[in-house]
């Protein structure tokens, strides 16, 4: 195994057992979101605040903390996020879900010759730094883990959805 891989994997479990931003947020100010992968039982619950909703995607995240059980993949993955996503605006945050979206679906047409079955999500322009979560790239050579690592950020897409639409 590569220096690389080991890096990575230390990553991935540094986050699965100290997560980030781990917790609740009172609802409201903050609007909760639960996510559910029924292929696995990974649970995502994200708690999300803006800073001022009615700015749409210029709103500012002010605070965010996760809550949920899974496997360490879907758990890290949250945790990453979380971290990622802290004081960035809902422009950024949807950019960089695009990226993150991107890198884990690079490979996943190609897979064993047959399609996702899902449109491939296409990346921002521009290299966005993905810092921690360039650790869950070799997550794509695993095709079932792809949903774990996606989970939180699906349901941040859809928490920050229902919070701009009041």
């Amino acid at each position: 195994m590569s220096g690389l891989e080991d890096l990575y994997r230390e990553i991935i479990l540094d986050h699965y057992r100290s997560p980030r931003n781990r917790g609740e947020l009172a609802v409201p100010p903050a609007h909760r979101t639960d996510g559910f992968n029924p292929l696995c039982g990974d649970e995502i619950v994200v708690y999300l605040e803006l800073d001022d909703a009615s700015k749409g995607e210029g709103a500012t995240v002010t605070g965010i903390k996760i809550a949920g059980q899974g496997c360490s993949i879907s758990q890290s993955s949250a945790s990453m996020m979380s971290a990622a996503v802290s004081g960035k605006t809902v422009a950024e945050v949807r950019d960089l879900t695009k990226a993150f979206k991107a890198m884990m679906s690079i490979h996943e047409e190609g897979l064993e010759g047959e399609p996702s079955g899902e449109e491939p999500v296409e990346a921002p322009a521009g290299d966005l730094p993905l810092g921690d979560l360039e650790a869950l790239r070799g997550v794509v050579k695993f095709p079932v883990r792809i949903k774990c690592a996606t989970l939180s950020w699906n349901t941040l897409a859809q928490n920050l959805d229902e919070t701009l639409a009041g």
